[in-house]
């Protein structure tokens, strides 16, 4: 019996009455239902479906009176069942979902050829009634299961409330999500909140996610309802959605007041504005930040897939981009890459070449082109930007600067270091030129340069520009100044990649010394100055003073940055380095597989930092085998 309100188990109950005494066909409604109700009070061997109950005093005409027989509700309300047993029925294994798809086709079309059955299953979540739905149309129809999910591809809308011929209209996924709804219409919130999880990846949902401005009890009591009616499942901390409940909940249809398409747009709306909130505030590069750029990236991912792109909005572009510059930074380099290029296809038709906002993310996209050794890509890409800044702004743009740097970084990670550092020159010239002789920007633009000449073993040449740097900024800057302390800790890893040991050590002895009485013993850049002291140290064969000190700042950093912290993962390396140093071969190895197995968990294989850790493990062990 269908019982998804009184008047329809009553009506029921009339049925049997006609089923079981013809001539009481001509009799009231009313009477054949009572009538019904008395049968089954007399009479013990029976079973009764009540099939989709809503509400449990709805079925108190039946309930209240029989003692014998045995009755099974099915409902999607999952609670208010007062003590009567209950089952939760999952939905349908893989194997056993597609063998129901083949029977019910099978049934009425023999010699059906059921190619992309499991497809088709799997785009149904597995869900019973669905591919109930399905199975009928294929019959009738004489397609396959392929041609199916084109469809419902390309008109979801009229898919979902497709039935076949003499099927009970009722049982469509779209008439049961919008039959629900109504029974919810007295809390707005309901479907306003799953319109919204319709964007998201059907699992995990974090709370924090929902981003509807309502009140907290508002919240939980929409939810609550939701999971009641079977539309969530709620645990503690995240939601989960039927991935067909999706679909339908993100399928505009004019004639369902709960699918208006102004309704389902604003839904998108807010999954963005709360997937945004989540991480725009967040530093890529904490430790302390990742846990909500992983809680994002499934959803976002998820929109990004079922968002057009030629429709993306700027915050769209802004999510990609933040979440990209996440993703580079953690060596997943081409899923960086995917969503720097939707970022710079989104703000090039929303904003033209031209914009700001355009340049800087063909500038990100550029550069995670370069972290996965797609030169080939990145330098016409920084090429074509570069040209680009110098034709839209002026002369004096410091944007054209860093443009022509970034270009000149790429030259030199291709290997071609003399059209490096003649491109650095020219950035010099320009900044000298446009800029007052101590401004900052000269400076960085010298270190860059000096930087350069390190990279090519021109380490004199590289002390002549850093000791220049370092003049110009003592005529500009208090002693104690924390650029002027960058400054002569470059001049010292200079001296130190010459040899230059004992004035390496001088310098980084004063620098240490500075920085710890103005900032702190276990500030970041003091940590910097520990770590290259340590260095030094070796170099100079005092192994202990080396140990010690590369051990304090791997603690200091893992205190101060968490154990999972790239800039820790590194201390660990240069521990493992002044072990092998030492001659202690054994104990080096030990760290650097610890250090390693911890890079290539949180970072991944492809992080640089893994990479250096990989190839430091690979040159002691070849050497010491």
């Amino acid at each position: 019996m269908n019982a998804d309100s009184r008047a329809a188990l009553e009506s029921g109950l009339a049925d049997l009455a006609a089923v079981l005494a013809p001539e009481t066909v001509a009799l009231p409604p009313d009477q054949r239902s009572e009538l019904g109700l008395r049968w089954l009070a007399a009479h013990k061997s029976w079973l009764v479906i009540l099939d989709n109950l809503t509400a449990l005093d709805d079925a108190a005409i039946l309930l209240d009176r029989i003692q014998a027989g045995t009755v099974v509700i099915t409902s999607r309300q999952s609670s208010g069942w007062r003590g009567l047993g209950t089952v939760h029925l999952k939905v349908l294994a893989e194997d056993d979902a597609e063998a129901l798809l083949s029977h019910l086709v099978r049934t009425h079309w023999a010699d059906a050829t059921l190619t992309g059955a499991r497809q088709l299953c799997e785009e149904l979540g597995w869900l019973p009634l669905a591919i109930e739905q399905a199975s009928a149309y294929l019959a009738q129809s004489r397609i396959t299961p392929a041609v199916y999910l084109d469809l419902l591809t390309k008109y979801p809308a009229q898919m979902f409330a497709a039935t076949s011929e003499g099927s009970d209209e009722r049982r469509a996924v779209a008439r049961v999500w919008h039959l629900t709804l109504d029974k919810l219409s007295d809390t707005p919130l309901a479907g306003k909140l799953l319109r919204q999880f319709a964007w998201y990846a059907s699992s995990g949902i974090p709370r924090q996610l929902l981003g509807s401005g309502a009140s907290e009890p508002d919240q939980h009591r929409a939810l609550g309802r939701l999971a009641a009616y079977s539309m969530i499942s709620l645990d503690a901390t995240s939601i989960t959605v039927h991935r067909l409940v999706q679909a339908v909940s993100r399928t505009p249809d004019p004639e369902d007041r709960h699918r208006q398409a102004v309704d389902i747009e604003q839904a998108h709306h807010d999954a963005v504005t709360a997937l945004t909130a989540a991480v725009r505030d967040a530093d890529y590069y904490l430790p302390t930040n990742w846990p909500a750029f992983t809680m994002v990236l499934p959803h976002a991912w998820a929109l990004f897939d079922r968002t057009a792109d030629t429709s993306d909005t700027e915050q769209i572009c802004a999510l990609a981009d933040r979440l990209g510059h996440f993703l580079d930074e953690h060596g997943d380099n081409t899923r960086a890459v995917t969503l720097f290029t939707r970022a710079v296809a989104g703000r090039l038709r929303l904003l033209g070449a031209d914009h700001p906002d355009t340049l800087s993310a063909q500038d990100h996209l550029g550069h995670a082109y370069l972290s996965a050794g797609d030169l080939k890509h990145a330098i016409p890409l920084l090429e074509a930007n570069l040209d680009a800044r110098i034709r839209i702004l002026e002369y004096k743009d410091p944007d054209i600067l860093t443009s022509r740097q970034n270009l000149a970084n790429a030259y030199a990670e291709a290997g071609d270091l003399p059209r490096a550092i003649r491109l650095a020159k020219v950035n010099l010239d320009a900044a000298k030129e446009v800029l007052d002789p101590d401004d900052p920007e000269i400076l960085i633009t010298l270190s860059s340069l000096a930087y350069l000449y390190m990279l090519m073993r021109n380490y004199e040449g590289a002390i002549r520009l850093y000791e220049e740097v370092l003049q110009r900024a003592e005529r500009k800057l208090d002693v104690d100044h924390p650029d002027l302390l960058t400054y002569r800790s470059n001049l010292a890893g200079a001296h130190a990649s010459a040899r230059h040991y004992r004035r390496a050590l001088s310098l980084n002895l004063e620098v240490l010394a500075a920085r710890q009485r103005i900032l702190s013993p276990k500030h970041p850049a003091t940590l910097v100055s520990k770590d290259n002291l340590a260095q030094v140290y070796l170099s100079l064969g005092k192994h202990d003073l080396a140990i010690s000190m590369s051990l304090e700042v791997a603690a200091d950093r893992e205190e101060n940055l968490g154990a999972d912290h790239p800039d820790t993962l590194m201390s660990r390396n240069n521990v493992a380095g002044a072990y092998e140093k030492a001659g202690d071969v054994e104990r080096a190895l030990r760290f650097f597989r610890e250090t390693l197995n911890d890079a290539d968990r949180v970072l991944g294989p492809r992080h640089r930092v893994t990479a250096v850790i990989r190839s430091n493990l690979r040159r002691v062990a070849a050497r010491h085998s």
